[in-house]
Order: structure tokens, then sequence, then C-alpha cells
């Protein structure tokens, strides 16, 4: 009897050999590989210089016919390709990036490939559908399973109930990170992304998607334990009702049991796992904009990309000024006499400038005549763009682009999405499609991170999705955003530029930032602030601050205001997630290096190597000998420099430096 058990064991062994499948892939430079195993699960592992650093994970899609791609998968072909080639990159951190990968597809029965990529900083993998019938898709597993207890550093969704995911889909994407172990990590509340898993030996993973496009954004749990993060994905509106914020929102009253509908074959997000042996490799990576759709604009020549004056942040506040300030045209006057004196390109009327409560954008409040304030600024070369509540944009999006594109509007700053179901991301390609259609530009604030809409549409040059300095308004001492800028560089960032909105004249020292909800301040220096201009990738960059504090600091504005917000080559010199990092950027023959640290003061040496052979003149914003108590004291510096010079720079607690290099 127990010969037959054995050799019955030894016949389920050689079984299940034969109906595995295994293949391999391997990054260019060899220093990845992925083993991707076709069995009763489709799953994947990713090796990094030989170790394992994430275990055999399970992928699949469930559908609404009973299909379950990736569960005893029937193989029909393979087929391999290497692709090394440029890919243009306008309005980004460099005019043009490499796109260097192996690609490994799997085409199963029943009309369905999964597509794998191997770069020399990532791992990827999409499910691609051919069937021409419409379904559903019911769920999908995308599951990240690390061999050991490995230290994850993760915003969670900072609204709704614990355990209850239904009311945490409902969130602004909003908050700061969470470094702790896996095991430790709140099994209660969901993720969203990007997050970075630390793999040991200086290995990272930072796990993101790119090309969302009309299917809801993945959110990360770690409900299921056992070093493991599983995703989860709002279900399809069945029911929504006006609401929220001013009544600009959309509530979900009622969801569908599956997450997506698909009605032709089409490609799906791409799931990553960026992996890096450095920390200033992790804040270059440039995969999210790499996998994402060309671009299905032709002609690019009429998106200005620049810098904004800022009216929400400051409160509207102006002083030596003989008019009462707030949302009118005097107002709104000499912040476009303010933009066109120091060359910045656009105002932007936020939030007040509709009637409240309307949710109708052609409804203007009677202290504002638009079209006097577009004529006043374009006299004066300064663009009008204006902000729109989510559901007032969404509900007449085709009108009011028409009207405004041709009163002048250069156009809009829509906000309040504050979901990535099916519906909401589908909302944010036909909003960048339609503006583009009357030659607008978008900004696309209260919304999820980016995902490669930037490279599809070019004309949205920006996203929120990160804690950026209007918390500052409100925010508790006890929120440390200094330690959150070194943090972002290395995980928010890596998805793509951020409505981060810089530029506080007002800088409070370590102890000394309050909330101040009219005359707000940063926390750190005021150099950080200036640093930050460069650090931050932001084709549409705010400055924050009111132009009266900007006209008391000439230096500083006249800085920021040179700062150029595209690039046509970006370079990490150095960082370390959540301590510090210097990047350097080069716009035609100019260099700007930018640098910041936590609340640890930091001596940090600039490597000029990357210069050419010339003798250039720098001149440096850097942290004052008093910096450390008083946040806006500086100085300033001009020196000659060559390739071949280390520059020596101390940084205060919560400080920074900013170079200019021409």
């Amino acid at each position: 009897m127990k010969k037959l058990t054995v050799l019955l064991m030894c016949v389920c062994c050689v079984f299940t050999a034969q109906a595995q499948k295994q293949f391999t892939l391997n990054s260019p430079g060899g220093n990845l590989q992925t083993t991707i195993t076709i069995g009763d699960q489709l799953t994947y592992d990713i090796t990094c210089d030989g170790r394992q650093i994430l275990a055999p994970s399970p992928i699949a899609m469930s559908l609404d016919n009973g299909e379950v791609w990736g569960e005893k998968a029937k193989l029909s072909g393979t087929s391999r390709k290497s692709v090394d080639r440029m890919v243009s990159s306008p309005f980004y951190r460099a005019n043009e990036l490499r796109d260097h990968y192996n690609e490994l597809t799997l085409r199963f029965k029943k009309d369905w490939n999964v597509e794998f990529r191997a770069y020399d900083d990532g791992i990827v993998y999409r499910f691609v559908s051919r069937a021409k019938k419409p379904f559903n898709v019911l769920d999908e597993i995308v599951d990240y399973q690390f061999p050991f207890d490995a230290v994850a550093s993760v915003p969670y969704v900072n609204r709704g109930k614990d355990g209850d995911y239904e009311s945490q889909f409902f969130n602004s994407f909003e908050n700061t990170y969470v470094t702790n172990n896996l095991s430790k990590q709140n099994k209660k509340r969901l993720m969203f992304l990007p997050l970075v898993v630390e793999a040991g030996d200086g290995v990272k993973i930072c796990i993101t998607e790119s090309d969302l496009e009309n299917y809801p954004g993945l959110f990360l749990s770690a409900a299921k334990g056992e070093n493991r993060l599983s995703g989860k994905f709002a279900p399809y509106p069945k029911r929504t009702v006006q609401g929220g914020h001013n009544k600009l929102q959309m509530l979900v009253a009622e969801r569908e049991d599956y997450i997506a509908k698909v009605d032709k074959p089409r490609s799906f997000p791409w799931r990553m796992a960026i992996v890096t042996t450095s920390d200033k490799d992790l804040a270059s990576s440039n995969l999210s904009y790499l996998l994402a759709a060309p671009s299905r604009l032709s002609d690019l020549s009429w998106i200005k990309p620049g810098k904004v004056a800022w009216d929400w942040w400051n409160a509207w506040n102006l002083d030596s000024v003989d008019f009462a300030t707030g949302v009118n045209n005097a107002t709104y006057k000499a912040y476009i006499d303010f933009a066109s004196s120091k060359g910045i390109e656009y105002v932007i009327l936020d939030e007040g400038w509709a009637v409240n409560l309307k949710a109708d954008l052609m409804q203007v409040v009677k202290d504002i005549d638009l079209k006097e304030l577009v004529d006043y600024a374009a006299d004066r070369n300064v663009g009008i763009i204006l902000w729109a509540g989510y559901y007032a944009f969404e509900r007449d999006m085709e009108n009011v682009c028409r009207h405004y594109a041709a009163m002048g509007v250069k156009g809009f700053k829509v906000d309040f999405m504050d979901r990535d179901d099916q519906e909401m991301t589908a909302f944010n390609y036909r909003a960048a499609e339609t503006c583009a259609k009357y030659k607008m530009i978008l900004d696309l604030h209260g919304t999820h991170k980016p995902a490669g809409l930037n490279r599809t549409y070019p004309n949205v040059l920006n996203f929120e999705g990160v804690n950026g300095l209007e918390q500052m308004k409100w925010s508790p001492a006890s929120l440390d955003q200094v330690k959150y800028d070194v943090m972002i560089p290395f995980i928010r960032q890596v998805s793509g530029p951020m409505d981060y909105t810089q530029g506080a004249m007002r800088n409070a020292s370590k102890g000394n930032y309050y909330p101040c909800n009219s005359e707000p301040m940063s926390q750190g220096t005021r150099c950080r602030q200036l640093a930050l201009y460069v650090v931050f990738e932001s084709p549409f960059n705010m400055l924050c601050d009111n132009p009266s504090n900007y006209m008391r600091e000439p230096e500083s504005t006249d800085f920021i205001a040179a700062i150029p917000t595209v690039w046509d080559e970006s370079i990490v010199l150095d960082g370390k997630m959540g301590e510090y990092i210097v990047t350097a950027r080069r716009k035609g023959d100019v260099w700007y290096i930018g640098g910041i640290t936590d609340w640890t003061a930091r001596d940090i040496e600039v490597d000029c190597s990357f210069l050419g052979d010339k003798a250039y003149n720098a001149t440096l914003f850097k942290d004052g000998v008093n910096a450390h108590r008083v946040g806006r004291d500086y100085k300033r510096e001009s020196f000659s420099v060559k390739k071949d010079s280390k520059l020596k720079i101390h940084l205060a607690p919560g400080g920074g430096f900013a170079l200019q290099i021409k």
C-alpha cells in the first residue's frame, strides 16, 4: 500500500510538472528577471541580481461570462521582441527619453493575452483582450507577495471608516507616508499608489500603474497578510447623486457588481514594479511616462507650459492697495499686473468666480467681468485659467470649453473628482480630449496620481494626488511636511508631475509653524521653497503666495520667475528617500540645481562634472546662518564654476538650496 501511495505521488508530481509551463524574461542589462509560470494559476516573480525580491504572485481577471483569465489557462502561442528607441517627451523632465526593454507576449485561448516587459529598472505586465463581444470585468487579481516581511512606505486613504472599503473609495488621494513592516501595516485601510517596498540591500520596489484609461485605479491592502499586498478596485457606479463640496461632486449611492465595462478589444493598464538598487535611480525612473499610450495630438504648438500667479492659497490678500481685495476685477488686475511684470505666463481664478452652489460655470458672480479680465490680461501677455468643480465642468463640458475658449481663456483647473472608478478615469480622458479640441490646457486637481494621461494628451500639464502646500493652511504642527517633501520625489513623483503649489514667502523654522488659513506659511526655510521649483516637477507651476509678499522679496521672486517649468535634461545627483535629494535640470544652456533636506542639518557636495568644458557663472541661494531659527533667512552668492568644481553647501534643518549655472 505504501509503495502504491509513493507511486501515485510520483505520477502526480510528473503530471503537475508537465502541466506547468515556465518562461523567463530578462531586462536588457540582465540585472532583472521574471519567471512566468502557467499552471493552475498564472504567476510571475522578480529577481534582482540573482536574488528573489518578489515571490511568485498570481495575476488573473474574472469576467461575468464565467471565464477567469489566469486560472488553468491554455496557451496558444508566444512571441518575443526587443525595443530600444528614443521617445519624444514634450512638457516633461527631458525632451526625449530612452525606451529600452525586452517583451514577452503570451497568447491564450478564449481571446486574451498577457504582455510582460523587462526594463533595467522594472518588470511590468498587462492583460489584453481580443474579444469582440462586450463583457464586464468582475474583478482583477493583482497580488504582490514578498519572500519576507519587507518594510513599506505607503499612503493610506485618509477618509472613510476603518474596514469599510466603499467609504474609502471616495477620497482626495492626499496623505503623508507611513513606513513600517508589511505585517504591521493597517489592515483596515486602503493604500493608494504609488507606494514603495524596501527589498533589502538598497533595493526598492515602487508599485504603480500606467495607461489608466477607462478602467478603475488600483488600491492595495495588507488585509490578507503573509507579506502580501492585494489589489482592490472601486466597483462601477450604478447610481450617483449630486452633493459633496458646494454640490460640485457626484457621490456614489449604489455600485454594480463589476469593476469595469468592456465593449471592444482593448489593452488594460500596466501593472508596474519599478526596481532600483539606488534611491537616486528610483527618483529618475521614467517608466510611468514610457508605458502610456502615445500622444493623440498632432499639433502641440499651442500648448504653453508655465507658471501661474495663484489667488486661493493666500486668500486674495494684498496690502498697500486702495481697494477691498477679494473675488473682484480690481484684485485680479493686480495679480495680472504682477504676473506681467515678472514674465509669469498665467493668472488663475480659483473657486469663487462662478456662482456658488449652482454647479453652473455659465453663471459668473456680479463682481467679476470675465471678458474684461481676459482682454486686460491678453494686453499684458498673460493668460487666464479658470477653476472648475468637477460636476459643473462634466455636465456642460462641450459648451463650457467652446464658450470660454472663444472668450480667450487658456485652460481649466478641474477639481474635486475624488474618485478613480471607471466612470471617473473615463472623465479625465474625455476632459483632456475636449480641452484639446478647443486648444485649452488642463490641470487635474482633486484627482489620483498621474498614470500616463500627460503623454497621451500633452495638454494635460499637471495633476494633484499629492499632499501639497495647500495643507499648510489648516494642518496642525504634528503634520511633518518637511519629511514628506523628501519622500515624494522617490514615491509620488515617480508617477509624474505634481500640482504641489510651492513658493511660500512666510517660512517657519522647526517649532515655529502654525496653521493660518488667511496668511499661511511653509514648514522649513525660504531656500527650501526656491529649491522645490527644481526638485519637484510641475509643467504648470503655481506661485502660491500673494503679489504683495513677492514684491517685498524681489531676489527670491525674480529667481522663481526665471526658473523653467519643463526641461531638456534632468539628473538626480544624489538622494536618500526620507532624508535628502539633490536634482539638476537643464533648459537650453542654463542649469538649475536644487537640494532639500529633512529636519537634519546637512552638508551637501555638488559635483559639477555634468557641466560642459566651459567656465560658468553661478548664482546660489543658500540657507542663512540663522535659518535654523528664522526660516526666511538666506544668503545669495555669485561665483564662477567649472566641470571640475565641487561645491560644498550647508543646509539648515528643514533647509535647501537653489543654484543657477549659466
